[in-house]
């Protein structure tokens, strides 16, 4: 599904049954817009098996996918970045919409998470530029194990996971968190219009969609909304395990008020402006409140990573580690006994199974 560029889209939607079931909007997919490399995920514990492995079909493997790989980094690389050097962006937010509370960021996986309120060239996303610094790790390893110019991705692995220049791009000193950068306010408000009528002329039969409507002007700030994508240099294992910044992100996802249930992290804090809230009148909130078994796995993963690597959180991750792991199970095996599925995600209030079921992807 390659594209010479080093595209893939996002999904086929082949057939007239299909088309039925999707938006219209939804069915171009564009080659601007990227999608999370996941793949570099189950590919870094593949490639670290085949690296000490004797068997000489592994390395064939690894020479067969190289020339795609290479060319579907190098995509990401100079398609997705920002206006300032070292910086990245989601591209394909619509900065004309009337009806969100908050534009999509569709192509990043994450729907509905709130980012800049006004998209434009100069928002820089935090989760991008950590997968692409996670990729740039991968490609280095599988590039030395063939014998290939490595140091190109092992320069930009490392300088993307430079915690002084992630933190001067992306650490929010107000919200005290890794945040997005962009043109934002937090007063946008969706309402019923009004109705400029004519003197004797009746209102109209139908009731009008509720619009968004902006109280204050946007100015270039960071988006201080705490969540998930705050997570991601955490996430992806770039935050030093020594850093004070990691101390602060256990601390705050274990904070009931913030991340922390009885089932799991929560995908957005209870203190955002924007938990449980409906992006349109008629959308409900998607990445807003509800757990999502992906991204707790990738949580799990950092966790056990910092408990065994020396610092002075190690300890402090180990005991989320046993308790977070808890947490999930038990609520997915009680889930499972009550209904019958595995389901999309999880209610942060009740552990209740939400969207759709079975669901077998990421939360098998």
């Amino acid at each position: 599904l390659m594209n010479v560029e080093g595209w893939i889209p996002r999904e086929q939607i082949l057939g007239a049954e299909s088309r039925k079931k999707v938006p219209s909007e939804f069915v171009v997919q564009r080659n601007t817009n990227a999608n999370p490399p996941t793949f570099f995920l189950p590919l870094q514990g593949l490639i670290r098996n085949m690296i000490n492995s004797d068997n000489p079909n592994d390395k064939s493997y690894l020479r067969a996918i190289y020339p795609r790989l290479k060319t579907w980094f190098n995509y990401y690389n100079t398609s997705q970045n920002g206006k300032l050097p070292f910086t990245y962006r989601w591209h394909g937010r619509d900065p004309t919409v009337t009806k969100h509370l908050n534009p999509l960021t569709l192509a990043s996986g994450l729907d509905d998470y709130p980012r800049a309120s006004h998209p434009s060239e100069d928002e820089r996303h935090v989760d991008l530029r950590c997968w692409i610094a996670f990729a740039a790790g991968v490609m280095a390893d599988i590039a030395k194990t063939l014998g290939h110019n490595w140091k190109d991705f092992e320069a930009t692995h490392t300088l993307l996971s430079d915690n002084k220049l992630l933190d001067q791009l992306h650490w929010s000193p107000k919200g005290l968190q890794y945040s997005d950068y962009g043109l934002h306010t937090d007063n946008v408000k969706l309402e019923k219009p009004t109705h400029n009528l004519k003197t004797g002329q009746p209102p109209p039969n139908a009731d009008l969609d509720k619009i968004r409507v902006v109280h204050s002007e946007p100015t270039l700030q960071y988006v201080n909304a705490f969540g998930y994508v705050s997570l991601f240099p955490f996430l992806l294992k770039i935050v030093n395990p020594d850093s004070p910044k990691l101390n602060h992100i256990l601390q705050d996802i274990t904070d009931p008020k913030k991340l922390w249930t009885d089932f799991g992290l929560r995908s957005i804090s209870r203190s955002s402006k924007f938990y449980g809230r409906f992006n349109t009148e008629h959308d409900p909130p998607y990445w807003r409140g509800p757990i999502w078994i992906n991204m707790n796995y990738l949580c799990l993963s950092a966790l056990q990573y910092y408990s065994t690597i020396g610092g002075p959180y190690q300890e402090k991750a180990r005991a989320v580690y046993i308790d977070l792991r808890k947490n999930i199970v038990q609520n997915i095996i009680k889930e499972y006994e009550r209904t019958g599925y595995i389901w999309e995600n999880y209610h942060d209030k009740t552990g209740e199974g939400k969207g759709s079921h079975p669901f077998t992807g990421w939360s098998a």
